[in-house]
């Protein structure tokens, strides 16, 4: 079994793919305190040492959540840290994957089904893209780092409170009226299909540095919320403050699709089901008051 290692244990991309790959792989999952990534001496000793085959990046310092702590200061230079005290050791292990994101392509010129091409038509001008860019200029030129671009990504481990797909299942489970704030139109995938997608690039070699991992889709929020309205067990209200849609953000996965013809993604409803399931099997870990809208 190939030996894998991913940073960012403590996030909910990291629980998803232990949860989803643990069978298939020799998987060690650490975080901040099992093997702190901003020390570079640390990172070199651990990784000369451990040998792995992989090594998934899903570590990532960003101030935009409403109940995280991080310094809105310190966004680019945390994330570039890890990022390079990682694949300057690139020697040290076969390859390895990190999560991009849409934000690398700037969030001012967003816009529908953005392929890869987007990228370097401008420069993000917040931290967080421009960590993200950065990353990416790396990558492209390297024979082992992959990005994995993200564009919206969904799933039973995501932060309930704020992240919407999450937070309005839990409304949903709680009885709470749902609520969308502002209407957009977003590429959501679900974050088992990632893992499925994450296990072709750990056994095969891919033909680019760079894919936007992505359903290929985008849906608006009302539209999900109405979804998520009709399934819920109990009557819940749909509180909708701005129908018009503000933001469109969504990516074209052609050049994922070439390599992997076969990729399935479960079904918007069936992810959207499973989710509420979720939530009302582990309901004693939702607290209603520390739901955002």
């Amino acid at each position: 079994m190939k030996k894998v290692l991913i940073t960012g244990g403590n996030g909910f991309l990291a629980k998803t793919l232990f949860q989803q790959l643990s069978d298939k792989y020799t998987l060690i999952v650490c975080d901040r305190m099992s093997l702190d990534l901003n020390d570079v001496e640390n990172v070199e000793s651990y990784l000369h040492k451990q040998k792995f085959d992989v090594v998934i990046h899903s570590a990532t310092y960003d101030a935009a959540p409403i109940d995280t702590r991080n310094n809105p200061d310190r966004v680019l230079e945390s994330n570039l840290r890890m990022f390079f005290n990682l694949v300057r050791c690139r020697h040290c292990f076969g390859k390895m994957l990190y999560f991009g994101s849409g934000a690398e392509f700037g969030r001012e010129n967003w816009s529908e089904n953005m392929d890869e091409s987007w990228y370097d038509r401008s420069v993000p001008t917040d931290q967080y893209g421009y960590s993200k860019y950065l990353m990416t200029q790396y990558a492209m030129h390297t024979d082992n780092v992959f990005n994995l671009r993200l564009f919206g990504v969904f799933g039973e481990f995501d932060n309930w409170r704020y992240r919407f797909i999450s937070n309005i299942c839990a409304h949903a489970v709680l009885g709470l009226p749902i609520h969308v704030h502002q209407n957009s139109l977003m590429d959501f995938l679900y974050a088992d299909d990632l893992a499925q997608i994450v296990s072709w690039f750990i056994d095969n070699q891919p033909a680019h540095q760079v894919y936007n991992v992505c359903r290929g889709r985008a849906y608006e929020f009302i539209d999900l919320a109405e979804r998520v309205q009709a399934m819920a067990n109990v009557n819940v209200d749909l509180v909708v403050n701005h129908s018009d849609i503000n933001k469109r953000y969504s990516g074209n996965n052609a050049r994922l699709l070439q390599e992997l013809p076969d990729c399935h993604f479960t079904s918007l409803d069936d992810s959207l089901r499973n989710m509420l399931m979720w939530y009302q099997k582990n309901k004693d870990i939702l607290d209603a008051k520390q739901l955002h809208f």
